[in-house]
């Protein structure tokens, strides 16, 4: 029995050689985040990396009673924070794509993490609704759907994320290449 547990954290040893961070994707619904996430998380498995992508309507549709109020959001952040933590320690690149509307949530995060970088996918509220595939905003506006972010809930903005990416001018490729040049002058 001992020496299997000492295989076990032998193993976890081996694992954690590599070091893993957490790349934290966060804008309004529509701003693509998903896009952007789904594409890096591809690019890096092409590229011989352990990632994980951890996506918020993924997510919700496994825990659909998650919530919307500010408290239901907040939690559902910092479990989310707690899961890409986790990966990352065992030397993960955990790409996550949330909403994750209000600094304190995600500033929780950031202290839950080891390397943690705040990318700020920066869309406007305009162009979100423009883009609106799941006709969200529609509903929003109609009244139909209540604890909106940007509509009838805020969307705090972060003060000094790693990197900003602005993605109304710009083709998804482009806009990936620049999260891609970023990553690669760190240590993910």
């Amino acid at each position: 029995m001992s020496e299997v547990q000492f295989k076990n954290k032998e193993n976890n040893m081996q694992i954690n050689s590599k070091k893993g961070c957490v790349l934290w994707l966060t804008g309004l619904s529509g701003a693509g985040k998903s896009t952007l996430a789904e594409k890096l998380y591809d690019y890096l498995i092409e590229n011989g990396q352990k990632a994980e992508h951890l996506d918020g309507d993924n997510v919700r549709s496994i825990f659909p009673k998650t919530g919307f109020s500010k408290e239901e959001r907040n939690n559902h952040i910092k479990i989310m924070g707690y899961i890409a933590s986790r990966l990352e320690n065992h030397g993960v690149t955990v790409i996550a794509s949330f909403i994750s509307p209000y600094k304190e949530s995600r500033e929780l995060v950031r202290q839950m993490c080891s390397d943690f970088l705040e990318i700020y996918v920066a869309t406007s509220l305009e162009e979100c609704e423009k883009r609106d595939v799941k006709g969200l905003y529609k509903k929003a506006r109609a009244n139909e759907i209540k604890n909106f972010t940007g509509i009838d809930d805020p969307y705090e903005k972060p003060e000094n994320p790693e990197l900003i990416i602005y993605t109304e001018n710009k083709t998804v490729d482009e806009s990936l290449n620049e999260i891609i040049s970023f990553i690669d002058t760190r240590s993910c």
